[in-house]
């Protein structure tokens, strides 16, 4: 048998052995690649013998390399574009509900606590630092405004209900018949 029909022979037996990791395309692909180095580099190698064992072994390095490049470029964990839902344009009523009453809770459970507080969220709220605080408040320690800062979160917290997310209230003692 001819080195061209052997050749032949082998080159199914990669594009077989490959289309059983990847797809046929792929296949396809790298049993031309593992061709290519048998002509360049094991031009010499004639017998079947010898071809079949070398082709295959090739053929395992190039999946191995293959893999390694789908995994460093993460297409191991691709998703198809027709299976990525898309993002509905207009905002959830239920959303905007939700967030409305949170704030309107937050509102009311602001104006209850004391002024120390109040001007204290202002602060945070305006991108100021635990340091710029201190300045601005003129308190000797940073511990002190810490502490303040976990209080009147703890004291928003009570009063919005001991929970930032709006549940249903179930009755208190005192309100139950």
């Amino acid at each position: 048998m001819e080195r061209e029909q052997i050749l032949v022979k082998v080159r199914e037996r990669i594009v077989a052995f490959a289309a059983s990791h990847y797809t046929r395309e792929c296949a396809e692909d790298l049993a031309q690649e593992v061709m290519l180095v048998l002509h360049e580099k094991y031009s010499a190698v004639t017998r079947i013998e010898e071809l079949v064992p070398l082709a295959l072994q090739i053929s395992r390095f190039k999946l191995n390399a293959l893999r390694r490049k789908e995994w460093r470029r993460g297409e191991h964990s691709r998703v198809s574009v027709d299976e990525i839902p898309l993002p509905d344009p207009h905002e959830n009523p239920g959303l905007y509900v939700e967030r409305k009453e949170t704030i309107e809770r937050l509102k009311i459970a602001l104006a209850g606590l004391g002024e120390r507080c109040r001007e204290l969220f202002r602060l945070k709220l305006s991108g100021k630092t635990f340091e710029e605080i201190r300045l601005h408040l003129g308190v000797k320690s940073i511990n002190t405004i810490y502490t303040w800062d976990h209080r009147c979160r703890q004291q928003l917290l009570e009063r919005m209900g001991g929970d930032w997310e709006s549940r249903p209230r179930s009755p208190s003692a005192g309100e139950r018949g």
